[in-house]
């Protein structure tokens, strides 16, 4: 029986979209979940937004990746059937103060060649009669969709090109033996002649198991998020975000369409303590000590104490979290608003206290490891995938 040619380590959507290209390309791929299901982490957790890219400096992955990712979800999502819509978005500010900001998206969107339109509050108010703002960006070709279904058809496409789906099955210790990577699981041992680390929120821990001394530490930021009432979702057509803070890799609370016709408000973005705890009452002990001591998170909190301060007291105040969205569109109220599912973010973090605004990959001999996959890592999935797969020599 043949070897394994690659082995994959998480079954979010970067992962899923690697696992269908390596096994579409010829490879023999085994892909190991930790979780009893795809996609339950950041994939299966978010506002389901397809990207645009104007937030993105030029000349960067995320610019690249995610204006070319759009287009690919658009044409992966209508050849099988995936449900999503091409709603476009706006980006508002809300006071002259943010107009500098906002010019630097509209620069940032022509430089990546987002199609993108200045509008003044009259024009805003035919997209969105009920938004406060004193100009608006318009961005076309954001969209919104549903990722898990996204994952759950690559995960088929992948095992109908001859992968190796193992579910439930955590990496527990990855070694180099006779020109193999060997991975030893919950589920057993795998042999390969590559590893692909795709762990999302565990990333720099599978980097670390595998010898790697990784330049950033994964530091959880969770997104609290809430549905808006039936009786107000008329107040919003599609997507409306605020200008973002631009030293933060944030995007802001903002008002989302769902795919199924709901709407999403959020999220915040506060620490998270523990990888997978979502929400104050799941917390991890060791995780959180680890991130909270670690030299980087301590420099870049202390460098953004308001910042999270104002976050914290949010996530505790149904009524702040209301007041920040009404800035945006006036009339939405605390008991407007009904707990949705947390999510969490994967944020890569330098020794020096950076948030790293960019996707981050690290080399090793036998080996790529997605150390940073933050938004819009899912818009860009197909795109990441197809270039880990020629990092990892598989395609021409």
């Amino acid at each position: 029986m043949p070897g394994t040619s690659v082995v994959i380590i998480g079954g979010g959507i970067v992962g899923l979209a690697v696992a269908e290209r390596a096994a579409r390309s010829g490879q023999r791929v085994v892909v190991l979940e930790k979780e009893e299901a795809w996609a339950l982490h950041q994939t299966g957790r978010n506002s389901g937004v397809i990207h645009a890219g104007p937030y993105y400096k030029p000349g960067s992955l995320k610019a690249k990746m995610c204006v070319q990712g759009n287009a690919s979800m658009r044409r992966f999502a209508v050849e099988h059937g995936i449900p999503h819509e091409f709603t476009g978005k706006l980006i508002v500010a809300t006071n002259e103060s943010e107009l500098p900001n906002l010019k630097e998206l509209e620069r940032r969107a022509q430089a990546n060649g987002v199609p993108t339109r200045w509008l003044t509050a009259a024009e805003a108010h035919e997209y969105e009669p009920h938004v406060a703002c004193v100009a608006a960006l318009r961005v076309e070709t954001t969209g919104i969709i549903d990722y898990a279904a996204v994952s759950r058809r690559l995960a088929e496409m992948a095992a109908e090109h001859g992968a190796e789906m193992i579910l439930g099955a955590q990496a527990t210790a990855i070694r180099n033996e006779n020109g193999h990577v060997v991975v030893e699981h919950t589920k057993g041992t795998t042999r390969a002649d590559f590893l692909i680390n795709c762990a999302g929120l565990h990333s720099d821990k599978v980097a670390r198991l595998a010898g790697l001394r990784p330049s950033a530490r994964i530091v959880p930021f969770r997104g609290e998020y809430f549905h808006l009432s039936a009786e107000k979702e008329h107040l919003v057509r599609g997507l409306i975000y605020p200008v973002p803070d631009p030293d933060l890799p944030f995007l802001g609370v903002h008002l989302t369409k769902m795919i199924d016709g709901s709407r999403h408000a959020g999220p915040n973005a506060v620490t998270a303590l523990g990888r997978e705890s979502y929400s104050w009452a799941k917390l991890n002990i060791p995780e959180a000590i680890g991130d909270i001591t670690y030299p980087g998170f301590l420099r870049m909190a202390s460098h953004n104490i308001p910042v999270g301060v104002k976050e914290v007291l949010r996530s505790f105040s149904r009524r702040m979290f209301a007041q920040s969205l009404s800035v945006l569109v006036p009339g939405i109220e605390a008991r407007d608003l009904t707990s949705s599912p947390a999510g969490i973010r994967a944020q890569a973090i330098t020794k020096d206290g950076k948030l790293d605004d960019d996707f981050l990959f690290e080399i090793a001999p036998q080996q790529v490891h997605v150390l940073n996959a933050p938004s819009p890592a899912a818009t860009s999935a197909l795109v990441i995938a197809e270039d880990i797969c020629r990092r990892a020599g598989f395609l021409d």
